[in-house]
């Protein structure tokens, strides 16, 4: 089949949502305009009929968990180094934005390391390791004697944290069925999970073991054993997260993924291992799936089986292929540079606010006359509690037609920017609570429709570097906050103003995006 052909089969099902065609459930995707390579476009919508007549079933339900647990660290670990921030201060006597500064370098170097790497080696390998590298070396940082060794161990337990988000939504999309697409968003109901179970062991533990809030050079590791046991407990976690993705779930190379590097049958392989675990058969064919034609880009040249070979081809690997095909038209160049912006904005706004929010809410407190390790981190599982059921909300939003993704995100991103800015209005304890209640709400629905329409807009050949360039800006804007800090007067509430500031104008960036992807499928 040729690439006209190609295209024009697509266009043809395009209207076809619900129907059958040649037997299978066909599914729209969101690129039908000739701005995806159009044999690689009818391979994969081919994939997606293929998954969409399995269905949502047992092996979906369990990548739903185990990918939740990339979620859950993503959030978990930022805010586990705000919760210690505190006590480490009081103990190391050091500039607490240097431990976040180093923990954003590490984010940053895994968010580009791990995301470029899924598309270089597949999604199986990072899938694999991330978890395992947080737990080692948040282990290892229980027992820091300093405060260089413990924004070492930041640095490099955070290069495992911050390849989850890349890899772990990828590995999601290109599994789930069209219909069931929205579950993508649901998926940060385990990230405000993270915040909350951090929160939650984190208030009998350092609330119970620290050193008085403002006791710095009087506070021996003897009296300030809280946050140890803290990274300790979490570290463990971890271990364990790991253990049940690497011996319990069976993860399967994403079909997607091995389509678009020219394995065919590999491909179609996997569908049917999946259509096996849930139960169930799948009518795919290797010659259904071959029928559109090769792809241009799949190198096919004679391998050269040598040692010199070998290491030859592991380096081309790493071109920049994958990059132009995010800028390969117009309209895809646009997209990708608008959500490169947002991303940069919210990795700006969200960790100055965030990051520093366990001492803002202490001082604040203290101002307030109570603001006492116990009442912070009480009201810090307060804020958590309320995240959880801004995912389920923001499941619900963006299947609404007059919504979407890009409404969802755009009045989400906008009302959390004017909580913030409301928040420095409070005059007592319990309206600066109830402002930061209304703010950790709205961000979750945020974050949620975020992570899941950001790898919708990615081809799933370049979805990894893709999820890896928006999340590399993220994180070098996100280095940024802690260098501000350094500088700033964290007692006022100026870093809060420009934070809420920086998510208002993000507000308007979601509706500017050329492509929706309600109701169609990714490819």
């Amino acid at each position: 089949m040729s690439a006209e052909e190609a295209l024009d089969r697509g266009k043809e099902n395009y209207q076809a949502t619900d129907e059958e065609v040649d037997g299978h459930a066909c599914t729209q995707n969101i690129f039908m305009d000739g701005t995806v390579d159009p044999i690689y476009q009818e391979k994969a919508r081919i994939l997606n009929d293929a998954i969409q007549d399995i269905g949502m079933g047992r092996y979906q339900r369990g990548l739903f968990v185990v990918v939740g647990f990339g979620w859950l660290a993503d959030n978990l670990w930022p805010v586990v180094t705000g919760l210690i921030l505190a006590p480490v201060v009081n103990e190391f006597g050091f500039n607490g934005p240097f431990l976040k500064l180093s923990q954003n370098i590490g984010l940053l170097v895994g968010a580009i390391f791990w995301g470029v790497g899924s598309d270089v080696w597949g999604r199986k390998i990072s899938f694999n390791v991330t978890l395992l590298l947080t737990a080692i070396f948040a282990l290892a940082a229980g027992g820091s004697p300093n405060s260089v060794s413990l924004c070492s161990f930041s640095a490099l337990w955070s290069i495992g944290v911050g390849g989850n988000l890349p890899v772990d939504s990828a590995v999601f999309l290109e599994f789930v069925p069209a219909s069931h697409q929205y579950l993508l968003t649901v998926l940060s109901i385990w990230w405000a999970f993270g915040q909350l179970l951090a929160s939650l062991i984190a208030w009998p533990l350092i609330g119970n073991f620290s050193c008085t809030i403002g006791t710095p050079y009087n506070c021996p590791r003897s009296s300030n054993k809280g946050w140890r046991y803290f990274l300790l407990t979490m570290g463990g976690l971890m271990f364990v997260l790991w253990v049940i993705r690497f011996f319990i779930f069976k993860l399967y190379e994403s079909p997607k993924y091995l389509m678009g590097r020219g394995r065919d049958e590999a491909a179609v392989d996997v569908v049917h291992r999946v259509a096996e675990h849930n139960g169930t058969t799948s009518r795919l064919t290797l010659d259904e799936l071959t029928q559109p034609g090769s792809l241009s880009f799949v190198n096919s040249r004679e391998m050269d089986t040598s040692a010199k070979g070998v290491i030859a081809r592991q380096l081309a690997k790493f071109d920049a292929g994958h990059m132009n095909s995010l800028f390969a038209t117009k309209k895809l160049a646009y997209s990708t540079t608008l959500l490169i912006i947002l991303w940069a904005l919210i990795g700006l706004a969200f960790p100055l606010y965030n990051a520093f929010v366990p001492f803002y809410l202490a001082t604040r407190g203290a101002d307030f006359g109570d603001g006492s390790l116990y009442i912070t981190y009480r009201n810090q599982v307060i804020l958590s509690v309320i995240g959880v059921p801004g995912a389920l909300l923001a499941g619900y939003m963006v299947e609404m037609p007059i919504l979407g993704r890009r409404g969802t995100l755009a009045i989400s991103t906008a009302l959390t920017g004017a909580l913030i800015l409301a928040s420095t209005t409070a005059r007592t304890s319990n309206a600066l609570l109830g402002w930061n209640c209304a703010y950790s709400l709205t961000s979750n629905v945020m974050y949620g429709v975020l992570y899941a329409v950001t790898p919708e807009l990615f081809p799933t050949k370049d979805r990894g570097t893709g999820n890896a360039i928006v999340a590399g800006a993220n994180r070098v804007f996100g280095v940024m906050s802690p260098i501000i800090a350094l500088y700033a007067n964290l007692t006022t509430s100026a870093p809060i103003f420009i934070a809420g500031a920086i998510f208002v104008v993000s507000g308007f960036i979601p509706l500017l995006l050329p492509f929706e992807s309600r109701g169609r499928a990714s490819i």
